[in-house]
């Protein structure tokens, strides 16, 4: 259980005194100090500190907060959903009988529906999925279908194969990309990481014809790299 340090670095993060903490929650210093330390609270105290910090429970006993990145700790100390589980990007995926990641294909006619579906085991587990053994077995891919002109020479109906991107820090300048986001769905891009400086995505054409746009991180809901094409056009 990872609640006593979590209190304490939730504390500390918000810079607050043990005093002020322990009047917010209407307990003592010391009762406080003690859950700091090695002491679990009572259930309905638990409910209280994760409602004081805008944290979920399950986040509050389980999560090692002092692991996380600082881009990570910022986006909950100042994000309300993150907090609460909305922004955590937990990716469902599909195994073989063996236990070996499986490729899922997103088709063009797929993506209508992948946006409101990419979070859920069954709309996943449907997919057309395969094996491909020369790809690295620790990362986890998944094929797009691109659609329309905007990614030349790559053209309209290409299958790529992209890899999961989990920190998006790691997102490169001049790289491509597909990246799912609520208001365009999935788009195959090249990226540039403006995340650290203003919390957004610059998002270019291979084709000048269309114009680049820039997205909101927390639109954003999955970041693939794209590793290779499969078509026999390009």
């Amino acid at each position: 259980m990872s609640l006593n340090n979590n209190l304490k670095f939730l504390r500390k993060k918000k810079k607050l005194t043990q005093e002020s903490l322990a009047e917010a929650l209407g307990i003592s210093r010391s009762k406080l100090a003690g859950y700091e330390a090695t002491i679990t609270p009572p259930l309905d105290m638990m409910v209280k500190i994760a409602e004081y910090f805008s944290v979920s429970l399950d986040i509050l006993i389980k999560v090692d907060l002092t692991t996380y990145s600082e881009y990570k700790l910022r986006e909950l100390l100042e994000t309300d959903q993150f907090f609460r589980g909305r922004k955590l990007r937990i990716l469902s995926t599909t195994v073989d009988s063996e236990g070996r990641e499986l490729i899922e294909v997103v088709s063009q006619r797929a993506k209508a529906s992948y946006l409101a579906g990419f979070a859920d085991p069954e709309f996943i587990s449907e997919l057309p999925r395969f094996a491909l053994p020369f790809l690295p077995m620790d990362k986890k891919h998944r094929v797009f279908q691109v659609d329309g002109d905007s990614m030349l020479p790559i053209p309209d109906g290409s299958w790529i194969i992209c890899e999961y991107v989990d920190d998006w820090l790691a997102i490169k300048d001049g790289q491509r990309y597909v990246i799912v986001t609520e208001q365009d769905g999935v788009t195959f891009k090249i990226a540039y990481n403006r995340i650290q400086a203003d919390h957004q995505l610059l998002l270019c054409s291979a084709n000048p014809i269309y114009p680049p746009f820039e997205v909101n991180i927390e639109d954003v809901k999955e970041v693939w790299r794209y590793r290779l094409v499969m078509s026999e056009q390009v």
